[in-house]
């Protein structure tokens, strides 16, 4: 008998292909290129999941009027029980990944306006690489 070992798994990022804590830390930490690469690997990967861009525009226009009010971290942090319920309405793959992704983003972001700014242009990279890949 002969045995086989599993495929190796990336440790970079999950094995449904959610990036990992760690990368999406280092895209608000440093922001440009990482930013872009991870939100353009994740808007396919919600696409496919099943989440629609008036379940991520929801989401965002809350974050929008934030940016708009100017950065509150304690109003931010309610991003994440709102994230929580959102995914648990749509009950798709994709929202679970969104809201994932984003409650580590916001753990990141904290009390750093700069790093808001950074998370406000991941959720707007992320919107649009979903829309490029045909997300509705």
């Amino acid at each position: 008998m002969t045995r086989t070992n599993p495929p190796r798994q990336d440790r970079s990022s999950s094995p449904t292909g959610t990036p990992s804590r760690e990368e999406v830390q280092r895209a608000i930490r440093e922001g440009g290129r990482a930013l872009v690469d991870l939100a353009e690997r994740l808007g396919p990967q919600l696409k496919d999941g099943r989440l629609t861009t008036s379940q991520i525009r929801n989401i965002y226009g809350m974050v929008k009027q934030m940016e708009m009010r100017g950065f509150d971290p304690n109003e931010f942090v309610l991003l994440k029980p709102k994230l929580a319920y959102a995914a648990a309405r749509a009950n798709e793959r994709g929202a679970h990944q969104l809201k994932e992704v984003l409650t580590w983003a916001i753990d990141e972001v904290g009390a750093d306006a700069t790093k808001f700014a950074r998370f406000v242009d991941f959720f707007e990279a992320i919107l649009a690489y979903h829309q490029a890949a045909g997300g509705r």
